[in-house]
């Protein structure tokens, strides 16, 4: 079965990008066949600076092979390194309503959060369609808040088939059981577009000082709290073992206790967690021709595999 995902290099990845997309990819990787990306195209949105662009896909490249993506399993690229996929976006967007770009969610969000929207976050969609019948691709690891972007893609896809003839693929979208709904400090959906979030690598102390400040309500100690209330418990149990979840599950509903001790828990759980995965990044960046040759290799099985298609959507709507 073909898998595709891809994450943005718009700043090191944090804990929501690991549970909502990442932690699937290494899942995955083991019984399909695997495309990952880097998706740098999509980033422009954000990004201005090229050097900041450049230096974030390498460090996500060391990101994702130090969690476990193992190129002998997947592949793994650079978005830009297959031009193929810009020209089959263009092909889609003669497709592509307005009203149905209007309607995704994260476009509206982020206008409501007061952030500028450009043609580029507008059309974010189509090119992440792109992305993803360029592969033939028919599972699609994501987060929850990122399957309207999916029916979007089937949309469009279906739209061209009905014109043109079958031509691709249609995608199906595969979450996290528990939706991969992971807060931020300050309580909302962690995002670095709302500055909250809490990153995989960096160094520790800093970290858990992060940690330390998320923001909690004002209750008293002594009163009993509900723990799938509180996005600390939340943020507990992504890393703690099932026996200790139970534990602070029933410290919360008895109440007497302090916020600081479960932030003080909430870190070192996360910092057992990412323990393996910080040395193998730490061995990875002294060794960075191996990994630009990983991501060359990718790019060029990548590009085998979109230019088929390519060419097919061309000759489906007579191009070619």
């Amino acid at each position: 079965m073909r898998v595709l995902s891809g994450i943005q290099p718009t700043g090191r990845p944090h804990w929501g990008n690991f549970f909502g997309a990442i932690r699937q990819y290494i899942d995955l990787q083991e019984e399909n066949d695997g495309f990952y990306f880097i998706a740098d195209l999509h980033a422009l949105t954000t990004i201005r600076n090229p050097d900041e662009l450049r230096q974030n896909t390498l460090d996500a490249a060391l990101d994702l092979l130090a969690l476990g993506l193992d190129p002998a399993k997947a592949t793994l690229f650079v978005q830009s390194d297959v031009p193929e996929v810009s020209e089959l976006t263009w092909l889609l967007m003669t497709g592509a309503p307005m009203g149905l770009l209007e309607r995704c969610h994260a476009y509206k969000e982020k206008k409501a959060k007061g952030i500028a929207a450009d043609a580029g976050l507008f059309t974010y969609p189509v090119l992440m369609a792109s992305d993803i019948l360029a592969y033939d691709s028919e599972v699609v690891p994501v987060g929850e808040d990122q399957v309207q972007h999916i029916e979007v893609c089937r949309d469009l896809a279906g739209s061209f088939n009905h014109s043109f003839g079958d031509t691709f693929v249609m995608p199906k979208a595969r979450t996290l059981d528990n939706g991969a709904k992971v807060p931020g400090t300050d309580g909302q959906k962690m995002s670095k577009s709302y500055d909250n979030t809490l990153p995989l690598f960096g160094e520790v102390k800093k970290i858990r000082k992060q940690i330390m400040r998320i923001t909690t309500d004002s209750r008293p100690m002594e009163d009993a709290k509900e723990p799938d209330e509180d996005h600390l418990y939340q943020l507990f149990r992504l890393f703690a073992q099932p026996a200790q979840v139970e534990e602070m599950a029933a410290i919360y509903r008895r109440g007497g206790f302090g916020y600081g001790d479960v932030k003080k828990a909430v870190a070192e759980a996360s910092e057992t967690y990412f323990h393996d995965a910080r040395n193998r990044r730490e061995d990875l960046a002294n060794n960075m021709d191996y990994v630009r040759e990983t991501l060359r290799k990718g790019a060029d099985r990548a590009r085998e595999v979109a230019g088929g298609v390519l060419s097919r959507a061309q000759t489906a709507c007579g191009l070619r």
